[in-house]
């Protein structure tokens, strides 16, 4: 009878094991998913959409709560049924976003009496922010748990998953949403003409067909394999930066593999492959007059220049404009003025003007490293792992001045975002957008032009110093932006 338990038993754990590696192989298809925030498409075996309903909510409910005239959830934790209809359709149902507008500060206004300072800030316990883009009322964020959210107007409108590979990067190129990612691949989707809340995937850089089309030509497999300088179109380690030339034509990433890849955006075609540094890139940005600029954490930034040959464009080393010993953590260009901005990792921000790139001077006003910019018109935004964001305005003559410090961020501020305001009078009105590694993105309106009486207090040569924490000193257990504060923030490399 012994000897018949032991075959039966093993009979049943290779059972066991088959099953558990049939599960294995579903649960690890590397499948990109999409949902909306008010039903989240699923897909049957023949790739068919249905949309799911959300379970009915009981007739009475308390984990709703009213922050500053906003709707947002508590966050101890409550039954799925319970939570919003966009939290119940989240990838992670058990941290969705939370929206807080901000009461002005009667203070804070421009010369026309419209309010300056911060809107609104988003959080939400789903991963930190890596990635932000902004377009009309829409923003796009990207984040750690490989989830890109559609915002529209400051709220929830729809969103779309990769399930591999943290969203480093994103970029908008007319209809078409490229996405960068850690596992080295760029994603491209698309909404639906009919349900513009749905988004679809509709290719990935490169694709499986391109990269086994390189390796059959001859020429190239030897220059891969033997010389290591031919069309490398495949990334092998994180995309850290996407941009898009000025007609929007050509698509450059930068990765830690030390290589810039050229990407035509009509086809995804892979046009150039450039081992551009001796170490990580960590930014690149394409200017004007042809020229794309690279930074890297072997402390250089590299000018290369593009030429067109027949159909095919080309890329060509220029010089470097700089070399340190502090790794270029950051670019931002401004096309209109001919100005390209270098954040480092000592906290200060270089940059380099006219079509001659001439060094213009150096901007202090960070502790730690810049880790994000962003220009606008005559202002330019800086992030860094100090948590604050400053604002500057470029005078006609080049010089720079520092207008508000931003606070309010418990963690390193990691991307920024900004849309200018479509008004008219050029008085220089926009929107940014700041994501942090506090798991949180906050919205704020700037103005280059500040009504007096709201910095009489301070000299001229001082900013103005903006407050984006919450007000009051009594923290409510339905805040969950006091939580954050409350726990503090977390850091990665």
């Amino acid at each position: 009878m012994e000897m018949m338990k032991n075959p039966m038993r093993r009979i049943m754990q290779i059972s066991w094991r088959n099953s558990r590696k049939s599960l294995k192989r579903k649960d690890g298809d590397d499948d990109d998913n999409f949902y909306d925030a008010v039903g989240e498409p699923s897909a049957d075996n023949n790739g068919n959409i249905s949309d799911t309903t959300d379970p009915p909510p009981p007739p009475s409910s308390d984990t709703d709560s009213t922050v500053d005239g906003s709707q947002c959830d508590s966050y101890i934790p409550t039954p799925f049924y319970r939570l919003p209809s966009s939290a119940q359709t989240s990838p992670l149902s058990k941290s969705p976003w939370s929206s807080y507008t901000e009461p002005p500060d009667p203070a804070a206004t421009d010369t026309s009496g419209d309010y300056v300072g911060l809107m609104t800030s988003l959080v939400r316990e789903e991963g930190h922010i890596y990635s932000l883009a902004a377009s009309g009322d829409l923003l796009y964020t990207g984040s750690s748990s490989k989830n890109i959210r559609v915002w529209k107007s400051q709220k929830e409108y729809s969103g779309f998953k990769a399930h591999s590979g943290l969203v480093k990067s994103i970029v908008l190129s007319g209809d078409k949403i490229f996405t960068g990612h850690q596992d080295g691949k760029i994603r491209v989707w698309k909404a639906l003409t009919r349900d513009p809340k749905v988004h679809k995937k509709i290719g990935t850089l490169p694709s499986f067909g391109s990269v086994i089309k390189k390796s059959m030509i001859p020429n190239n497999y030897t220059e891969m394999w033997r010389n290591r300088s031919g069309i490398w179109i495949k990334h092998f380690d994180a995309i850290s930066s996407l941009s898009l030339n000025e007609d929007g034509t050509l698509l450059y990433s930068g990765s830690w593999d030390k290589t810039m890849k050229v990407w035509r955006v009509s086809d995804f075609e892979c046009l150039e492959s450039i081992s551009a540094h001796e170490d990580v890139i960590n930014s690149v940005v394409a200017g004007f007059n042809g020229f794309v600029f690279s930074g890297s954490a072997d402390g250089t930034l590299k000018v290369w220049r593009k030429e067109s040959q027949g159909k095919r464009p080309k890329h060509y080393f220029s010089h470097t404009l700089l070399k340190q010993e502090f790794a270029v953590t950051s670019l931002a260009v401004n096309r209109t003025a001919m100005v390209v901005y270098a954040g480092c990792s000592d906290g200060i921000v270089q940059f380099w003007e006219q079509e001659k790139l001439i060094h213009g001077g150096l901007l202090r006003g960070h502790k730690l490293a810049v880790l994000c910019l962003a220009a606008s018109g005559t202002m330019v935004f800086s992030g860094a792992a100090d948590k604050k964001i400053c604002v500057w305005q470029r005078d006609d003559g080049g010089a720079h001045k520092c207008l508000y410090v931003l606070n309010g961020h418990t963690g390193p501020v990691k991307c920024l975002a900004v849309e200018e305001e479509e008004r008219g009078g050029g008085n220089g009105r926009c929107i940014l957008y700041s994501g942090s590694l506090d798991k949180s993105v906050k919205i704020w309106k700037m103005c280059t032009q500040m009504s007096p009486r709201s910095n009489q207090q301070l000299p001229p040569p001082s900013p103005q110093r903006i407050d984006g924490s919450r007000p009051g000193g009594k923290e409510s257990p339905n805040n969950l932006l006091s939580f954050l504060h409350r726990r503090g923030s977390q850091w990665i490399t």
